[in-house]
Order: structure tokens, then C-alpha cells, then sequence
């Protein structure tokens, strides 16, 4: 478009986004290294070296992914400087939804002294994350963010609000990874696609903005458009603590209690139509073979998983013969011989958005980890290991934390 307005004889200068933009760049850095570097055979199948000693595998897959990535890091560095009303995320900062709640967020902007509410479109399925916060965001294509840019309107049919009541406390074994298995079943039963679901009610305020987020971030599994946390006390103290301005505090409350956006969710009086959820039902769970909504109680994950080695092909089905159920593959890795089965373990990744900035499941795994090495136990050299964390402040409370030590060995 500067081009354009060039040839024309115009300012190119002029060309800017109309509204903030933020870009941040993750979704790039690869798993090409991680442990120990290894040749893996399998039957008619040669996989080449894919990973490296644990104390440089970080730096070896940033210098990979500034290699790939040059051109177009290049670019970017340009466009952060020539463009105004746009900010920039280098590589290396965290997962796009986590740096969007610590750092990126308003929540309520201040243009010249008028007060707005912070909402976002972004381009990335889990925007919704955001909407733990307390502002209104999803995820739309390219063509629309780009409209969205230079100040072109979202058409939409306005969204139908499902209110979603939280109340009970959860067992304290219960991780918010199983809240959100068990909502996103629900609310597939429910039916909730192309709507806007909010959440309320007592329970509402026992979960941390972390939790609320893990929620919002699964929104796209149970078909939702956004799925809304109203901000409330907790929501203003996590500003507080990510380092927001006290000035900015102050101006956030007063505007959204003077516009009855502020919310107190033990007051029953601002309650919508709704359907519910007793935490104190969740129990340990989780999702699959194929599909989040198809929630599993870790108690029956081994039946369930036979059962559905058995059954018909589709989405709770593998259709393998019943006399191939046992069967075990041998196969050669690094000089040994190893053998797979249906249900061996691969691949073990902490990467998904939804978990690597929630500081009780990080934190659970980091124990779990903590634990497994006091016990001698070790994991197999052929299974392909990684952790993401969400962002810099993750990786700062799984090293203050003492845990790190432990993952990285693992």
C-alpha cells in the first residue's frame, strides 16, 4: 500500500494501522533438538538426528529458527520501526495469549482522556484466551484482521449470550485442566456454536485469572465464539501484579464500575439466563483419542482406551483387530532394540497454549517431575521430549521454583 501511495505521489508515511496492532512472533521455533542426538530405524522408515544434549537445545533451535526465519524477521524488524500505532513481539518472548494477558492487554483504553473497553480480534483460533481477562476477543482470518487494521468494521449476526454459572469448590486434586475438559464436554452437549458464553456465579470467583484464562483458551473445542470472564477484584489484582501502572489501575476501576462493566460474582442481581456447572463434581480427567470434547475419567482411560482399539473407525474408534491388540513392534534406536505396542508412549510435550502459563499445572508437572527423579525413574531415550513455557515469567517461577533441574532432565 506504500508503494502504491508512492507511485501516486503521495506521503507513504501516511499508511499506518488505524487501530493498535500488536504482532507477536511465536508458532515459528521447531523441536528439531532436544536431549541427545540419535538416529531412530523403524520398519521401512529412517528418521534423522532430531535432537541434542539438553544444555544447548534451546539455543540450537533459535539459531534454527533465526536461520529459517531470517528474511521475514528482517522485514519485521523494519516494519516495527517504520509503522506507528504498531508494536512488535520479537521471537523468543513466550506464546502469543500469555505475553497478550501479562504485558499487551488494556483491558481499558485511555485515548486522549476518552475511556473505551479494550476488545481484540486476533489471528489465532485460542484469542479467546484473553477473554479470562476481562476483554472481549476471538480469532478471525488474515483478510479480516488486516480489514480490522485499516479500520474497516467486523460484520457479524449479533451473537446470541449464553450465561454459564460456576459454583461448588473444586477437590483440591482437581487442575484447571479438568475444569476445562469437563466444561468444554458440557458445553458441546449444551450446544454453543457462533455464541457468546459468560461465565458467573460464587464459583467464578474462586478460580485465578490463570484458570479463567485456561477456560477462555479452550473456547474454539466447545464451539463458542468467545467465552467471557467480566472483570471483577481478581482480575484487577493480576494487573497489579504484571506490572501495570497504579495510574492505569485507577482509571481501569472507576471507568468500568461508572459503565456497570465491573463484576461482583457473588451478587446473584447481575446473573443472565444460564446453564451450570458444580465444580465440586470435576473429577481427574482427561481428552480423546481424538477429540478435546471427548472428556475421560483418568480412572477409566485404560478401558476406554481398549474399547476404543476395537471399535468401529471414527472418532472413539481405531478398528484394530482384536488379535493385533497386544501386538509389539520391535524397532532400533541408537544401537538398541526397543519394542512399541497401541497405546506406547512417543512423544511427551508440554507446548499447548491452554496449559504452558498456568502456574498449578506447570508447577504439578514440575513436582511430578521433581518426584520421578528422586525415584530413579528416567524416560525412555526414543520418546521425544519438550517444554514450552508460556512466557518469560514461567520460565522465571520453574527456575525460583527449583523445579527446572528436574524437567530439563526428563
Amino acid at each position: 500500500m506504500r508503494d502504491a501511495v508512492m507511485k501516486l505521489d503521495g506521503d507513504p508515511e501516511k499508511i499506518n494501522p488505524v487501530c493498535p496492532a500488536d504482532l507477536v512472533i511465536d508458532h515459528s521455533i521447531q523441536v528439531d533438538f532436544n536431549r541427545k542426538s540419535c538416529v531412530i530405524l523403524l520398519p521401512d522408515l529412517l528418521m534423522g538426528p532430531v535432537s541434542s544434549t539438553r544444555s544447548d537445545s534451546l539455543q540450537k533451535n533459535q539459531d534454527l529458527e533465526f536461520d529459517r526465519n531470517r528474511e521475514r524477521f528482517q522485514f519485521l524488524k523494519w516494519g516495527s520501526k517504520a509503522f506507528k500505532n504498531m508494536r512488535i513481539i520479537p521471537p523468543g518472548s513466550g506464546i502469543v495469549h500469555q505475553v497478550n494477558l501479562e504485558y499487551l492487554a488494556r483491558v481499558v483504553f485511555n485515548y486522549d482522556g476518552f475511556f473505551y473497553p479494550d476488545s481484540l480480534v486476533g489471528t489465532d483460533s485460542h484469542t479467546t484466551m484473553i477473554d479470562g481477562l476481562g476483554v472481549l476477543g476471538w480469532g478471525v482470518g488474515g483478510i479480516e484482521a488486516e480489514a480490522v487494521m485499516l479500520g474497516q468494521p467486523i460484520s457479524m449476526v449479533l451473537p446470541e449470550v449464553v450465561g454459564y454459572k460456576l459454583y461448588g469448590t473444586p477437590d483440591k486434586l482437581i487442575t484447571s485442566t479438568d475444569i476445562v475438559l469437563t466444561v468444554t464436554k458440557h458445553l458441546r452437549q449444551v450446544g454453543v456454536v457462533g455464541k457468546f458464553v459468560e461465565f458467573f456465579g460464587p464459583g467464578v470467583a474462586q478460580l485465578s485469572i490463570a484458570d479463567r484464562a485456561t477456560i477462555a483458551n479452550m473456547c474454539p473445542e466447545y464451539g463458542a465464539t468467545a467465552a467471557f470472564f467480566p472483570v471483577d477484584d481478581i482480575s484487577m489484582k493480576y494487573l497489579e501484579q504484571t506490572g501495570r501502572e497504579p495510574e492505569t489501575l485507577a482509571y481501569i476501576t472507576k471507568y468500568l464500575k461508572a459503565a456497570g462493566l465491573f463484576r461482583d460474582y457473588n451478587n446473584i442481581a447481575q446473573d443472565p439466563d444460564f446453564t451450570q456447572l458444580d465444580l465440586g463434581t470435576v473429577v481427574p480427567c482427561c481428552s480423546g483419542p481424538k477429540r478435546p470434547q471427548d472428556k475421560i475419567p483418568v480412572s477409566e482411560m485404560k478401558t476406554d482406551f481398549e474399547s476404543c482399539l476395537g471399535a468401529k473407525q471414527g472418532f472413539k474408534g481405531f478398528q484394530v483387530a482384536p488379535e493385533r491388540h497386544s501386538t509389539m513392534v520391535p524397532f532400533q534406536f541408537s544401537g538398541k532394540e526397543y519394542t512399541l505396542g497401541h497405546g506406547s508412549v512417543v512423544i511427551a510435550a508440554i507446548t499447548s497454549c491452554t496449559n504452558t502459563s498456568n502456574p498449578s499445572v506447570m508447577l504439578g508437572a514440575g513436582l511430578l517431575a521433581k518426584k520421578a527423579i528422586e525415584y530413579g525413574l528416567s524416560v525412555k531415550p526414543y520418546i521425544k521430549t519438550s517444554l514450552s513455557p508460556g512466557s518469560g515469567v514461567v520460565t522465571y517461577y520453574l527456575k525460583k521454583s527449583g523445579v527446572m533441574d528436574c524437567m530439563s532432565q526428563l
